[in-house]
């Protein structure tokens, strides 16, 4: 379990995280989203003990993360894949964490097999791919088989595959009991990978709700329609909270009216429709609704995406 209250972090006139609070469950996989510079990445980091709060506090399985005696039975992270020394190999590295932290040389085997790194173990990391490089980190943080595991983009680099594999693993991890904190940039994954959902702007939390709810919750009324005369048919459903989008000669996109109310209007127009289908609002769309007035930088006149990155 992780437990934060009020945590709180300034950068001297900088206030990066904002006075959070929030509780992650054992058996769930909690995806954390946000735009860049929302305090994704520190609020980790504090979890981890790489930066200390403010003020607040926010503990693993009751305590600080430096109060445990050992810590990486009680957590695995990865926060930055790259943090190895170029020289070791995959497995030297893995053997130095395992014989510090008192973990049988065994286990080291074991997480090799489990994150696909059989055939790049015995090489230096300075020749490791950034996707072997965060397999690297994730056999690292699955090490001492914790309870917890805190993965901060950990599908960078990855082909399909790989993203793949993560998606799964996390969800079996979940499924084992373990509490799961994962961020990503890619709507796609957290929208099959997370049961619940927190969601940061400028450091305050937006959303904390299960993964289906917050979608719905975000959602606006959406129909798509296909009618013959359709240009009589737009003009006929026109009202101040009607939202209207044409997208071809017989078809648009109604938002803010239901299928009957539209078919009715068709109906009391003679105007024949083809098609009325009510469209489902996406993570994506639930998400850019949420955040569009939390992105601190914007690209091309959208309020685009975190790409990675310190957050």
């Amino acid at each position: 379990m992780i437990t934060a209250e009020n945590l709180r972090k300034t950068y001297g006139s900088k206030t990066a995280v904002d006075g959070i609070s929030f509780q992650l469950q054992p058996g769930t996989v909690t995806g954390f989203l946000g735009p860049n510079g929302s305090g994704k990445s520190t609020t980790m980091r504090m979890a981890m003990g790489l930066d200390r709060p403010t003020s607040g506090s926010i503990t693993i399985a009751g305590k600080p993360f430096a109060a445990h005696r050992a810590p990486l039975r009680t957590v695995g992270a990865v926060l930055d894949a790259g943090a190895t020394h170029p020289g070791r190999t995959g497995r030297q590295h893995l053997k130095v964490l395992a014989t510090t932290h008192g973990i049988p040389s065994s286990r080291v085997d074991q997480v090799i097999e489990m994150t696909g790194l059989g055939s790049a173990a015995s090489k230096r990391i300075k020749s490791y791919s950034l996707g072997m490089n965060q397999r690297l980190g994730i056999a690292a943080a699955l090490l001492g088989d914790p309870a917890v595991l805190i993965f901060d983009e950990p599908v960078n680099g990855l082909d399909p595959e790989g993203v793949r594999w993560v998606r799964q693993m996390a969800r079996q991890l979940a499924a084992e009991g373990r509490t799961v904190f994962v961020s990503s940039h890619l709507m796609s994954e957290m929208a099959q990978t997370a049961d619940h959902l927190i969601v940061l702007g400028r450091g305050r939390i937006l959303a904390d709700a299960p993964i289906q709810e917050f979608i719905d919750s975000g959602s606006d009324q959406r129909v798509l329609v296909r009618a013959e005369q359709s240009s009589t048919l737009m003009n006929a459903l026109q009202a101040p909270e009607v939202t209207l989008r044409s997208i071809d000669a017989e078809t648009f996109e109604v938002i803010g009216l239901d299928p009957r109310t539209i078919g009715r209007r068709a109906l009391d127009t003679g105007v024949a429709v083809h098609e009325l289908t009510p469209q489902k609002s996406s993570l994506e769309d639930s998400y850019m609704r949420l955040t569009g007035d939390h992105v601190e930088y914007r690209s091309g006149g959208s309020a685009g995406f975190e790409a990675g990155g310190q957050a």
